[in-house]
């Protein structure tokens, strides 16, 4: 009999790495019936169910398995499970239950190392990706964890170093020539156009050539070549929007019931006004926000915590809503009639898990959250808010010219100008909402200002906060804290004016913008 189950789970490991889940399934089903103590039986039943779709049951056998034999790999993948439900605080004690005794294969230190960084802990990964790559070397996804790990750390030599290794053993690999791009701002002496151009043609239609297309245009810029840079960029992104079923009239629709939502969200109690007071750094993305939440979390009393999803999960729970998406006109318009301190709680303790010292104010940079910026002022009667504007051109252009996350819906609108614009639109008109709402806990703030007096701007920037002067607020570029956003190059740097005023160098190919802001009122000028 135990001869027997030992050469079912052997066959059910071989069906699980050839990606045959329901064969995996059906002979782990049949370990368990026969013995409902065989914790490889549970553990390879939930990753089956998991993988099949059905989280919360591959949780539950996965974590029997952790009961009846706590290896390693067995926590390794109930952690992953647990973010995948959202459950930050679980999966945070079960990787520290798993460095006890860590997993001795690559998979499952590699999964740790995500874990970890999803969670935002990157110095705790990279030890765990490190690991991966030296046990399996020849694994291009070990390697670009541990890349992009470097990168956050702001190692960058290193991470450049990593990533000419990965394409040594993966030439057309695009996520590492993307990932290379971006690392520093490439001269005409050294950059890697040439073989980005060669790599783009050899590559097919997909996500590859979206990513290639983008790195190219990114080096193009950096070398002096502008126009065609936003040539390539342009055909990047129109090959790509081509796939989307996208339609603005969505986006549209969640902004109308977010207006909708605030009388009822603005007539409710508020949350505890003796809770914590986190500062939410709120805009369009690519505005400046990872800038200004590195000016205030150099402050000796605030850390970053990253751009949390926590608010939008608080509100998403609130609403008891089980639509496909976290945000939607039906969540947001039965949130509004949920108990705002409850939303409080909930949105403190799940960014308590991001969080090093709790004894910090702490930053929440999630650009989106100025979608829920009603239910932070409610819910967080302490909190406040910091919003940065640009300059309505340079915020489309700089839409066009970052590759958010490809698989999130919610960055759908940034693949065509037009879209961005009636996005951008949108955007305006509810801030001003939420100006007129509550001015005293709304500081508006121009990146292009923050440029030109950063330590006025800072200032202004710390009071609304209510925190005091501190002169390492003027050296944010020496922060040693991780950066895990696009921006992680710049924000490396001091203060440079570059971006500003940049939509100028293309303003024909964004004339049909400047009309489309003219038509809507919005002022360019």
């Amino acid at each position: 009999m135990i001869a027997e189950r030992s050469a079912r789970a052997v066959t059910a490991r071989s069906a699980l790495s050839r990606g045959d889940l329901q064969t995996t399934h059906d002979l782990a089903a049949t370990m368990v019936a026969q013995d409902p103590e065989d914790a490889e039986g549970h553990f390879l039943l939930g990753i089956a169910e998991s993988g099949q779709g059905r989280i919360r049951d591959g949780i539950r056998h996965i974590d029997r398995a952790v009961t009846l034999d706590p290896r390693g790999e067995y926590r390794a993948q109930l952690a992953r499970l647990f973010t995948l439900v959202r459950r930050d605080g679980d999966a945070a004690v079960t990787l520290r239950d798993a460095e006890a005794t860590p997993p001795a294969d690559a998979l499952s230190r590699d999964t740790m190392g995500c874990v970890y960084a999803r969670l935002g802990d990157h110095a705790a990964a990279l030890p765990h990706f490190e690991e991966a790559v030296r046990l399996e070397p020849g694994n291009p996804e070990y390697r670009y964890n541990r890349a992009v790990t470097l990168n956050f750390l702001g190692r960058v030599d290193e991470a450049e170093e990593a990533l000419e290794a990965l394409l040594a053993i993966a030439p057309g690999d695009a996520r590492a020539h993307h990932l290379l791009s971006s690392l520093r701002r490439q001269s005409a002496d050294d950059n890697h156009v040439e073989r980005l151009e060669r790599t783009l043609a050899a590559t097919p239609a997909g996500p590859g050539r979206l990513l290639l297309g983008y790195a190219l245009a990114k080096e193009l810029e950096d070398i002096g070549r502008p126009e065609q840079a936003l040539e390539r960029l342009c055909v990047a992104n129109a090959g790509h929007r081509r796939t989307l079923r996208y339609d603005f009239a969505g986006d549209a629709a969640a902004f109308d019931a977010i207006e909708q939502a605030w009388d009822a969200v603005a007539a409710g109690p508020v949350g505890d006004k003796s809770a914590e007071a986190p500062i939410f750094v709120i805009g369009m993305p690519r505005t400046g926000t990872t800038l200004v939440d590195r000016i205030i979390s150099s402050h000796a009393a605030v850390e970053s915590a990253g751009e949390l999803q926590a608010m939008p999960l608080a509100v998403k729970l609130a609403s008891g809503t089980r639509t496909a998406t976290v945000l939607d006109p039906e969540t947001v318009l039965r949130a509004a009639q949920g108990d705002m301190a409850a939303i409080g709680r909930d949105y403190l303790s799940r960014a308590s898990h991001h969080r090093r010292d709790p004894a910090l104010r702490f930053t929440d940079k999630f650009p989106g959250n100025f979608q829920y910026a009603g239910f932070i002022a409610r819910a967080l009667p302490a909190a406040r808010i910091v919003c940065l504007r640009r300059h309505p051109m340079d915020t489309v252009l700089s839409n066009f010219r970052n590759l958010f996350a490809v698989s999130s819906r919610y960055y759908d609108y940034s693949y065509d100008l037009l879209d961005i614009a009636a996005y951008y639109v949108r955007f305006d008109r509810l801030m001003a909402l939420w100006r007129r709402a509550f001015p005293e806990r709304l500081l508006e703030v121009r990146y292009e200002d923050v440029v030109a007096d950063q330590a006025g701007q800072t200032r202004r920037i710390l009071e609304h906060c209510g925190l005091d002067w501190d002169d390492a607020c003027l050296s944010f570029h020496a922060n040693a804290a991780p950066v895990s956003t696009p921006s992680a190059a710049q924000v490396r740097q001091p203060i440079y004016g570059d971006a500003v005023a940049r939509w100028k160098r293309h303003a024909a190919v964004l004339e049909p913008v400047r009309r489309h802001f003219e038509q809507a009122g919005i002022a360019i000028d």
